[in-house]
C-alpha cells in the first residue's frame, strides 16, 4: 500500500530524522510535528515533507497535526528527562491516543522498548516501564496500533553506539559493572527503519506489540570484543565489578563517552535484565528480504563506515538534551526589564568570505574552538560534573552544520551559510548564552595599502539569571581578552593560512577547514530581537 498521510512525531530525533526519508522514498506524504520546525529546516528532505509546529502534550496542536492522516508514528519520550518524566510520557501519550482516535486515524505505530521476559512490571527500570505504558497506552485507544520493541539500536550516532563506540575504543583495560554479562539482542538501525516503514500497511485487524531484533544474542561484554575486532583494535582485557550499580556506571560513562549522565543512567538500568525477542512474528507482515535482518558485525560495520566517510544523517543528540536549553525561546525576549551582557570582537582577514566561512563552519569537534584549549577542556570538564553535556559531543559531521545540530556543548540556532552562525549554549548556565560569528565581505579601504577581503565579527552574549547570573559573567569576564579575542585572531589566521593551501575556492559549500588553535566567543540578537 503507498501513497498513505504520514504523520511522524519526533522527527527532530534520532530516528523521526532518518524515518522521514524512509517514508517519502515509500510513496507516502510526510507530515511531521514539531515543538522547532526550524531545526529541520536544513534536512534533505524538507522540502519534500509538510512540517506542522506544535506540541504532543498540547490537545488542540495534536489534533490539528491529525488531520487528514492514515498513519500516525509516535516517537516521542522524556528520556532522563528528570523526574516526573514517566507523568509527562503518560499524559502526553493519553493525548496522542485520544486525539488519534478522534481524526480516524488507520494506524498508530510506535517504537518502545524490549522489555525482558518475567520481570513484574514495578521491577523494570523507570525508562523501560514507561515505554512499556506508553504502548499500552496506545494499544487502547481504539486504533489499530503497531508496537514495535527493541533492545539496542546499532547505527552511526545513537546512543547506544556511541556508547559502546567510546568506551571500546578509549579503555583497552576495563572495570566494568556485572550487567556487561546480561545477554541483549542488538537491532540495526536500517532493520528499524524497515520495520517502521512496513509497518504502515499492516491490516486493521493486526493489533498488537512485535518484538524486533537482530540475529545475534550477544552479552554487552561480548559486544565490546566483537566491536574491537570490526574496527581491528587490539583486543580489550575487562574485568568485572559486581558493586557498580546503574547509578555509578551512569557516571563512569558520563566520564569516558560523550552520551550525557541523564542519557546514560536509562540506557544503563536498561541492561540490568536480559532482553531477547520472544518472537518474530512482525515477519508475516514485513517479511525480510534476503540479508536481513542485519547481523551485529554487519551493523557495527555499516555504523562505522558512516562515522568515518562524515556520512551520520542523525545522532541521538539530535534531539534536546535533559536540562539544556536548547530549544528557541517561546517568545521575543523583552530585554529592556534586564541585564544583556555581551562582549564583541572584530577583525579584518587576508583571505576570500569563502575561506573565512569554511573556517567558521568547521569550527568545533575534532577542530576545536580556536582559543586556549585548556579552558574549554576545563569548562567542559566542570560541565559534566554537574550533569551537563560536557564538551565532547562533537560534530554529527565534519564539515556542514544545519539547524538543530548539537555542537559540543552548543547547539546551532541559525545558520545562513557562507554568512552567519549562531549557536546557543547548551552548558550548565546560571542564564543564556548565545555565540554568533559572522564572514563577511570587507568594507572598502580608505587608503592606497592593499585591502583585506573579509571581515570576521562575533559576538559572545549573556542573559543572566539572578544574582548568580551576574556573578558569573562577571568572574569570567576577565578571561575574554583571552579566549574571545584569541578566537577571532585565530580564526583569521586560519582562514589566510587556508587561502593559502588553495581552499575556499569553491565558494561557502566548500569543505571545512582544519584546526590549530581551539577556544570560543558570539554574537546573539540586537536588543528586542529573538535570538
Amino acid at each position: 500500500m503507498t501513497g498513505l498521510h504520514c504523520l511522524v512525531t519526533g522527527a527532530t530525533g534520532y530516528i523521526g530524522g532518518r524515518l522521514v526519508p524512509e517514508l517519502l522514498d515509500a510513496g507516502h506524504r510526510v507530515r511531521c510535528l514539531a515543538r522547532s520546525p526550524e531545526k529541520l529546516r536544513d534536512h534533505p528532505w524538507a522540502g519534500r515533507a509538510e512540517t506542522v509546529r506544535g506540541d504532543v502534550g498540547d490537545p488542540a496542536d495534536v489534533a490539528a497535526a491529525l488531520e487528514g492522516i492514515d498513519v500516525a508514528y509516535y516517537l516521542v519520550h522524556a528520556l532522563g528527562a528528570g523526574p516526573g518524566f514517566e507523568d509527562r510520557d503518560r499524559a502526553a501519550a493519553r493525548i496522542f491516543a485520544e486525539q488519534a482516535r478522534a481524526a480516524g486515524v488507520r494506524r498508530i505505530v510506535y517504537l518502545g522498548g524490549l522489555t525482558p521476559a518475567g520481570i513484574p512490571h514495578h521491577e523494570l527500570s523507570p525508562h523501560l516501564r514507561s515505554r512499556a505504558e506508553v504502548g499500552r497506552i496506545l494499544l487502547d485507544s481504539g486504533v489499530p496500533t503497531t508496537v514495535l520493541r527493541a533492545a539496542v539500536i546499532i547505527g552511526s550516532g545513537s546512543a547506544s553506539f556511541e556508547m559502546l563506540r567510546y568506551l571500546t575504543e578509549r579503555l583497552p583495560v576495563m572495570v566494568t559493572p556485572s550487567w556487561v554479562g546480561t545477554r541483549v539482542q542488538p537491532i540495526a538501525v536500517r532493520d528499524v527503519l524497515r520495520y517502521l516503514v512496513g509497518s504502515a500497511a499492516m491490516p486493521p485487524e493486526v493489533s498488537r506489540s512485535f518484538d524486533i531484533g537482530g540475529p545475534d544474542v550477544v552479552t554487552y561484554e561480548e559486544m565490546m570484543h566483537r566491536y574491537a575486532a570490526v574496527a581491528q583494535l587490539p583486543p580489550r582485557l575487562i574485568l568485572r565489578v559486581p558493586m557498580l550499580t546503574p547509578g555509578l556506571s551512569s557516571q563512569w560513562i558520563g566520564l569516558v563517552t560523550p552520551v550525557p549522565r541523564a542519557l546514560a543512567r536509562p540506557l544503563a538500568e536498561s541492561l540490568r535484565h536480559e532482553v531477547v525477542c520472544a518472537e518474530h512474528d512482525i515477519a508475516r507482515h514485513v517479511p525480510d528480504p534476503p540479508g536481513a535482518p542485519i547481523g551485529f558485525d554487519e551493523a557495527l560495520a555499516l555504523a562505522l563506515q558512516r562515522v568515518r566517510e562524515a556520512r551520520v544523517d542523525t545522532r541521538w543528540s539530535s534531539a534536546a538534551v535533559p536540562g539544556a536549553p536548547s530549544d528557541p525561546l517561546p517568545t521575543d525576549p523583552d530585554w529592556a526589564g534586564g541585564s544583556l551582557y555581551t562582549d564583541r570582537r572584530e577583525r579584518a582577514v587576508d583571505a576570500s568570505p569563502a575561506a573565512l566561512w569554511q573556517v567558521v563552519e568547521g569550527i568545533g569537534g575534532e577542530n576545536g574552538w580556536y582559543s586556549f584549549p585548556l579552558a574549554w577542556a576545563v569548562r567542559g570538564w566542570l560541565d559534566r560534573l554537574v550533569g551537563g553535556v560536557g564538551i565532547r559531543r562533537g560534530r554529527r559531521d565534519a564539515a556542514r552544520l544545519r539547524v538543530g545540530d548539537s555542537l559540543d556543548f552548543w547547539r546551532v540556532e541559525e545558520i545562513e551559510p557562507g554568512r552567519l552562525l549562531r549557536l546557543r549554549a547548551e552548558m550548565r548556565l546560571p542564564g543564556l548564552a548565545w555565540l554568533e560569528m559572522y564572514a563577511e565581505p570587507a568594507p572598502a579601504a580608505a587608503g592606497d595599502g592593499p585591502a583585506p577581503r573579509a571581515r570576521y565579527r562575533q559576538r559572545a552574549l549573556f542573559h543572566p539569571r539572578g544574582l548568580l547570573g551576574h556573578l558569573y559573567w562577571w568572574s569570567v569576564s576577565p578571561f575574554h581578552a583571552v579566549v574571545f579575542g584569541g578566537m577571532a585572531r585565530n580564526i583569521a589566521r586560519a582562514a589566510h593560512r587556508l587561502e593559502e593551501r588553495g581552499g575556499g575556492a569553491t565558494g561557502a559549500s566548500a569543505g571545512h577547514a582544519p584546526a590549530e588553535v581551539p577556544g570560543g566567543g558570539g554574537r546573539p540578537p540586537e536588543p528586542g530581537r529573538r535570538p
